[in-house]
């Protein structure tokens, strides 16, 4: 009887309100704009509504996972992820030039969307481990270990994951102690790649001009983010349509379900990368803030937990997911209004989707647990 009352209370503390708050709050919106999207309340809609179910089915089960638990399946998890990704490598399926998926015969699988949850979960506990006598070779160790799953996401190619999952490993490393002076070297050669990139366009977006390191459609994506009008009707015809449609609302936007630019299918792929620029047509400038306002609170509540964690592991995991859903936004919101390549990025809670929204469950569910663990005192 007990230990049936320890769960129940288990089950309620586990839950950390004003996360859980933020996340009804961005549901619904993202139910809201999926409605307007689709037009109704096709069976995309009523996917999207499952695919919540299920998201906070799997939040839930992640809340009531003690982070010590966590820790210790941290490289088990991240083992088979690699694995799993090995698998997609020489047996996996191409489907639109891409090999991402991988069927297991009961079930086809997309293994990369587990690394955005096992690298940070994997680095976490390597950095736990090590805590309190870092050495430089601990963090080559640490980048390893990063680059091994994003450099097997990239050659499927699956760009804009394999950056998430960058992303989500390397604020681990750095919340872990990398030195600032290290990544200087790195910022000016990035910052003077840019600008070369910049100054070189007509050069290198020729036909025929081999970026040796990226593929040709990723080539494409990046010269038509320096110049969208080279194509207008083909490659760029993504971005100028969701600039025209966010340019279009205006500062008040023109009302909901009233988007022209969605509703008469200008805007491609609206109910998933894309779906920022219905809602900024139809909820304008102060809607878009507004959005922004719940995704900070959301990012600014994840980074609360982390720093109240009990435990390295559990403030270097519980940073790395709040910095996910930072990453998630800024660059969805970054590629729809044109400051940055079009990599297939989706918004949190409102693209649809199950698999990015089972992802980020999950990630709610690991802050839960963290936030609401408290050691026991022998």
């Amino acid at each position: 009887m007990k230990r049936v009352l320890q769960y129940g209370v288990r089950t309620i503390t586990a839950f950390d309100w004003p996360l859980l708050a933020l996340l009804v709050i961005m549901t619904v919106l993202g139910l809201t704009i999926m409605h307007s999207a689709v037009g109704g309340t096709d069976w995309r809609f009523a996917d999207q509504a499952r695919n919540f179910l299920i998201a906070f089915a799997a939040l839930w089960v992640a809340a009531l996972l003690p982070p010590p638990l966590l820790m210790r399946l941290s490289p088990y998890v991240y083992v088979l992820g690699v694995v799993l990704l090995l698998g997609v490598e020489f047996f996996g399926e191409t489907s639109k030039g891409a090999t991402r998926w991988l069927d297991l015969g009961v079930v086809r699988i997309q293994p990369s969307e587990m690394l955005k949850i096992s690298v940070p979960m994997m680095l976490a506990w390597y950095f736990h481990k090590h805590q309190g006598a870092l050495r430089i070779r601990d963090h080559f160790v640490a980048v390893l270990l990063l680059a091994i799953p994003f450099l097997l996401i990239v050659r499927q190619p699956d760009l804009g994951t394999a950056l998430l999952v960058f992303a989500t490993g390397f604020f681990v490393i750095y919340f872990g102690g990398l030195s600032f002076r290290l990544l200087l070297p790195l910022f000016i050669v990035g910052v003077a790649a840019i600008g070369t990139l910049v100054y070189y366009e007509d050069q290198i977006c020729q036909p025929g001009v081999d970026w040796v390191l990226l593929h040709e459609y990723q080539k494409h994506r990046v010269c038509t983010l320096l110049d969208p009008s080279v194509d207008p009707l083909g490659k760029g015809f993504h971005t100028i349509q969701s600039m025209i449609a966010i340019g279009s609302g205006g500062v008040y936007g023109k009302g909901y379900l009233m988007g022209t630019q969605s509703h008469l299918d200008f805007i491609p792929e609206r109910t998933t990368d894309f779906i920022f620029a219905v809602f900024a047509e139809e909820f304008g400038l102060y809607g878009g803030i507004m959005m922004l306002v719940l995704y900070g609170l959301l990012v600014l509540r994840g980074l609360h937990i982390a720093q109240q964690a009990r435990t390295q592991y559990g403030r270097l995991l519980a940073g790395a997911m709040a910095m996910m859903f930072f990453v998630y936004v800024f660059v969805n919101i970054g590629m729809v209004t044109g400051i940055l390549p079009v990599v297939g990025v989706p918004l949190p809670f409102l693209s649809y989707g199950g698999t990015a929204l089972l992802t980020l469950g999950i990630g709610g569910g690991i802050l839960m647990s963290i936030g609401s663990y408290r050691p026991s005192r022998n």
